[in-house]
């Protein structure tokens, strides 16, 4: 590949992707070149005749082998874009996926219109994508606060929440029970989660990059996918203020059991359908 352009080198790295079984093989080999070069994708076009040094060569091949492993190519890059933000990333965490995206707009909706204190919890925050987006996004005088139970995660959210100079309250524990001392009952406007909901029996059926790579602690949702939520809902309402809304991410197939949770009189709930038009975030809105 001795004096190889840029343009060569990606068709030969979308080849070499695709015969490894991937999805977007030309979209994985422009952000791995791309980062190589500490440039931008626009760069490669602007730039396709211009050929790579030695260095740049060999390190674009080391990382598309390992991507080629099955490496994901957020862990490569350390970084993920979520809500137009850059969110640093490692094996530690859930990689934000843009489906999420809808749970941030939902709640900054929400936000927006409250007229009380400006409250919101994001429970197993991971990255702190969510959490730090709407540290960044909602009207200033929101407070945010964010948990998790695992500490190398939340070492990794800290530095997202300095990354974009917001202030967040950061919690290590079990879903709500850091709050208690912290925040008064019936206070909170938002509650935000996307736990784990992928059931026991389905984790060996994840995708490679996925399931050999991404923690198990935020995937594996117990036996039916659910057990988490199970958990989170009664404590939800014992934190959120009246009219306070629960977002909850779910696969499409967990819909109708988890909205036969949120029962009136205490709840109503809703539906939200992501971009394939699937039923993905259900919000518990506290009677």
């Amino acid at each position: 590949m001795s004096g190889i352009s840029v343009r060569e080198s990606l068709i030969q790295a979308t080849r070499y992707l695709r015969d490894s079984g991937f999805f977007s093989p030309r979209l994985d080999a422009e952000v791995l070149l791309a980062y190589v070069l500490g440039r931008d994708r626009v760069y490669l076009y602007r730039e396709a005749d211009m050929v790579l040094d030695e260095d740049c060569e060999r390190y674009y091949g080391v990382l598309l082998e390992r991507r080629a492993g099955g490496e994901p190519v957020a862990y490569l890059t350390g970084l993920k874009e979520f809500m137009g933000l850059d969110f640093e990333v490692g094996p530690h965490v859930l990689i934000p996926r843009p489906e999420t995206e809808l749970m941030v707009e939902k709640a900054l909706e929400m936000l927006t219109g409250w007229s009380g204190q400006r409250v919101a919890v994001d429970v197993g925050t991971g990255s702190g994508a969510i959490a730090v987006s709407l540290a960044c996004l909602a009207p200033h005088d929101t407070l945010v606060h964010a948990i998790d139970i695992s500490p190398q995660a939340l070492d990794i959210a800290r530095a997202n929440a300095m990354r974009h100079s917001v202030a967040v309250f950061f919690y290590a524990g079990d879903l709500l029970a850091p709050l208690r001392g912290a925040l008064a009952p019936c206070s909170v406007a938002v509650i935000t989660a996307n736990l784990p909901y992928i059931p026991s029996g389905a984790m060996a059926g994840l995708s490679r990059d996925v399931r050999g790579y991404e923690p198990v602690l935020a995937l594996d949702g117990g036996f039916d996918g659910l057990e988490i939520y199970r958990r989170l809902v009664p404590q939800a309402e014992t934190w959120l203020a009246p009219g306070g809304r629960l977002f909850m991410e779910i696969s499409p197939e967990q819909c109708e059991q988890v909205m036969a949770w949120l029962v009136p009189p205490r709840w109503r709930a809703g539906l939200y359908l992501d971009l394939a038009g699937r039923p993905r975030l259900i919000c518990g809105i506290k009677q």
